[in-house]
């Protein structure tokens, strides 16, 4: 298994970056990618509307957890009745 440091200094040669530069790009997707959870996961409980999760993340986000949710409800329902 690589390290996050190898993955570091890969991602710095090829993209022929600063390391520091990767580092914050590694936060700001890390970041973006934690409210985008958050932000889903409030809209799955019935926090917010599906209009304001949308305005939040984008209809593809809102439409792939709308699929998902319904997925695991199905395979729910078929563990229950089997």
């Amino acid at each position: 298994m690589k390290s996050v440091a190898t993955y570091l200094a890969h991602l710095a040669r090829e993209t022929d970056k600063p390391e520091a530069e990767i580092m914050a790009l590694a936060i700001q997707v890390g970041l973006k990618q934690l409210w985008r959870e958050r932000v889903l996961g409030r809209y799955l409980r019935g926090e917010i509307a599906r209009e304001e999760a949308i305005e939040e993340v984008g209809i593809d986000w809102v439409e792939m957890a709308d699929r998902q949710n319904q997925a695991m409800l199905q395979d729910l329902d078929w563990a229950l009745r089997a």
